[in-house]
């Protein structure tokens, strides 16, 4: 297939998940427990035990909850209540027809932070990722599914990514900020390991890491708290790029890759330049980490970034002016559909934007190659 652009970062939901899906693949044990569809006075929504959860099959200002912000497809002019076009193959790749958009990578819904069971999450996870190798499968050179891999424990996280090798699935997501055990601690190691084995990259994308946010409750619509949601959400991915790094993961396992999804790229510049000065006031007390272990790195962080590192971004262009510091091959563009932050279905005309002081090398790269190589399309 000729790509010309692929979007790095789009997303399902669960509004557009088959009403089924759970209550199919999950063992017959876990059922009841196991999210399903339910009909009320608002209409169809998703229910977990005693919990609540989103609506099903999308609906007209549903996205109001985020202060007010429009969903992708309200906006587009294709939302129709039931209708499932993120997971209904033909309309998916229509839309990306309409944005100019060959290929897709998409990301799941944040199981994690709706399931308190950990067992029940990962029975959970198993079921989604089965469908979701099933979904990808009908456009296999168009479509391609992150699989949901667990937070819990690395043993879980690292079975999890070794069952997405066996699905043929290219890529896990891994809610990062939302880890309990830091990701600096070594009993992360197996999820390292299985990893590098399989060549599955590790995606830390968003999803919790915001300290002060009220997510529900009389104040979750004050303009304070919704700004903090909405305009700081893509900064929560410091301490764990730290943590991967500074641990020696990076370090250990050459071949582990990790993707800072929907985190943009405009603060990374700095991060690197703050971790590299750290770095060398290390190098430069020898006598304590000698007495402390040593230093688990051989070179600096920006050089581990810029071999196993890649970021994703809408719009963003302070950090496209400085993507020299990143490295081109380090940096992919993507939609975001069909988020409320997502550029469809003008897609193009914010790359005219945003890409208009970028050479057409590097154009080329951000838009297309480097998500075309790290996922072997």
């Amino acid at each position: 297939m000729n790509y010309r652009v692929i979007s790095a970062d789009d997303h399902i939901d669960l509004p557009w998940l088959p009403k089924d899906l759970w209550q199919k693949r999950v063992p017959a044990q876990w059922r009841e427990r196991s999210p399903k569809v339910v009909d009320t006075s608002d209409g169809p929504v998703w229910v977990c035990g005693d919990d609540r959860w989103d609506s099903w099959g999308g609906r007209k200002g549903a996205a109001g909850a985020q202060g007010g912000r429009r969903t992708a497809l309200e906006r587009g002019g294709v939302l129709e209540p039931g209708v499932l076009r993120p997971t209904t193959t033909a309309l998916r790749l229509a839309d990306m027809d309409r944005d100019g958009v060959d290929a897709t990578v998409m990301y799941g819904p944040i199981v994690p932070l709706l399931i308190g069971d950990p067992e029940l999450r990962k029975v959970c996870y198993r079921a989604y990722n089965d469908w979701l190798a099933e979904f990808c499968a009908t456009a296999p050179e168009r479509l391609l599914g992150a699989g949901l891999v667990p937070i819990d424990d690395a043993k879980s996280a690292a079975d999890e990514v070794r069952y997405l090798k066996h699905l043929r699935l290219r890529t896990g997501m891994f809610l990062a900020a939302r880890v309990e055990v830091p990701l600096w601690d070594e009993s992360w190691e197996p999820l390292w390991e299985a990893a590098a084995e399989t060549g599955i990259s590790i995606s830390f994308h968003l999803g919790g890491g915001l300290r002060t946010v009220a997510f529900s409750g009389p104040k979750a619509s004050d303009p304070g708290n919704m700004g903090v949601r909405v305009a700081c959400s893509t900064l929560q991915m410091d301490e764990p790029l730290a943590a991967v790094i500074f641990s020696g993961a990076l370090e250990r396992f050459p071949q582990l890759k990790i993707v800072l999804a929907e985190t943009g790229i405009g603060w990374l510049p700095y991060m690197l330049e703050r971790m590299d000065d750290s770095y060398q006031r290390f190098v430069d007390a020898p006598d304590f980490w000698r007495a402390h272990g040593g230093l688990p790195l051989t070179m600096a962080p920006s050089r581990y970034f810029r071999r196993q590192v890649w970021a994703t971004f809408q719009t963003d262009r302070v950090g496209l002016r400085l993507v020299d510091v990143l490295g081109e091959d380090r940096v992919m563009w993507a939609s975001d559909y069909p988020h409320a932050d997502s550029t469809w279905p003008d897609s193009q005309k914010a790359i005219s934007e945003n890409f208009k002081d970028v050479t057409q090398a590097a154009r080329r790269r951000i838009l297309c190659d480097n998500a075309r190589a790290l996922y072997g399309l």
